[in-house]
């Protein structure tokens, strides 16, 4: 199975009017009718097939049966069989990292219509180094409860959660003051 954006799911990643979560977007987002299942869980972790049949539910996404060539299916059983062994913990982890904090930090300020998100956009942007990046992280989120409602900052410490590597939560996060 290769599952594909519906037009409705289309118009969700454009318009970002959907209460999407953030694994549901990037599925959502990965789903381009190329990758099969075994492929998306490679990126995403285990649990993809119930992403996919909730996506799929909701009218994100349609699902074509595409045939797969003979000698690939040895190869996409082995790596079901891999995901399946993975604990947990280790597919959650790979959903971790620094580039994915960025990114989400970066989309998030560029939302904001406000001077101050456009240079703290700036200077993320050019962050290049790792402690650059958590430092302009930290700065990002102890400016964004001026910009938007407690609400939106406690949604946007709450993703930086989950996808920030363990490594940086305690100085990105702690570091940021809670909202009023």
């Amino acid at each position: 199975m290769h599952p594909h954006k519906t037009e409705l799911g289309h118009t969700v990643l454009q318009t970002h009017r959907a209460a999407l979560d953030l694994r549901q977007r990037r599925a959502l987002i990965l789903c381009d009718g190329k990758r099969s299942l075994a492929e998306l869980s490679g990126m995403l972790g285990n649990d993809v097939p119930e992403l996919i049949a909730q996506l799929r539910r909701e009218g994100y996404l349609q699902a074509d049966a595409a045939p797969a060539p003979p000698a690939a299916a040895p190869a996409t059983a082995t790596v079901a069989a891999a995901l399946a062994s993975a604990p947990a913990q280790a597919s959650a982890e790979r959903r971790r990292s620094m580039v994915a904090a960025r990114i989400y930090v970066l989309d998030i300020l560029a939302l904001q219509r406000n001077p101050t998100a456009a240079q703290l956009h700036k200077l993320l942007q050019a962050a290049r180094e790792e402690g650059d990046t958590v430092n302009a992280l930290k700065l990002a989120l102890s400016h964004l409860p001026a910009m938007t409602s407690a609400g939106y900052t406690q949604r946007v410490r709450g993703r930086l959660q989950e996808v920030l590597p363990e490594a940086h939560l305690t100085a990105v996060l702690e570091a940021a003051p809670l909202p009023a």
